[in-house]
């Protein structure tokens, strides 16, 4: 029972991902309708807003609430909770720590997403395309701190995390660069 329950968890987590890689994505595009003709704005806007509704309400809010549900459930059946205080059990105590500002993030994608749905645009497509790769930022620390778990070395750990949030923005500068030439 405990590997289904796994096998679930991690399901639900790659479309929970994919929701919160492509929402973003959908928010720039809803940014950038507007400033096209006032017909073609509007028939794009409307065309994203069915969109990105469809994407939360039917694949990312779902997938975030059976991961939630998933989560839990192989913690207390593999007793992890037991070690989290222990040595051994720190990295599971700071992918938890993680996963709780990932799903900070995740309520701030819904604000956003409510804010567009209501015609509400308050950022620009590059603010969003930064806010974009903050889900990416998750991943990367979340899988390292699993797959790696005690091995890894914090300081080294915290040094990879900072160059690859430099290139990455790095690569939003250039692509932003090269889009305005």
């Amino acid at each position: 029972m405990y590997l289904y329950l796994k096998a679930l968890h991690i399901i639900f987590i790659v479309t929970w991902f994919t929701g919160m890689f492509y929402m973003p994505r959908l928010f720039i595009y809803n940014i950038e309708a507007g400033e096209k003709t006032e017909i073609a704005k509007q028939a794009l806007r409307e065309q994203f807003t069915i969109m990105m509704k469809r994407l939360w309400y039917g694949i990312t809010w779902p997938s975030a609430i059976l991961t939630l549900i998933f989560g839990p459930a192989i913690l207390f059946m593999g007793h992890w909770q037991y070690g989290l205080l222990d040595e051994s059990g720190r990295w599971m105590l700071l992918k938890l720590i993680f996963v709780v500002f990932l799903y900070a993030y995740f309520y701030t994608l819904h604000v956003l997403f409510k804010q567009q749905t209501n015609g509400v645009f308050k950022y620009s497509s590059q603010q969003m395309r930064v806010w974009n790769e903050i889900a990416t930022i998750f991943l990367i620390v979340i899988v390292m701190l699993v797959v790696v778990k005690q091995a890894m070395s914090l300081v080294w750990g915290l040094v990879g995390l900072a160059c690859f949030i430099a290139v990455l923005m790095s690569a939003i500068k250039i692509y932003k660069n090269l889009r305005s030439k």
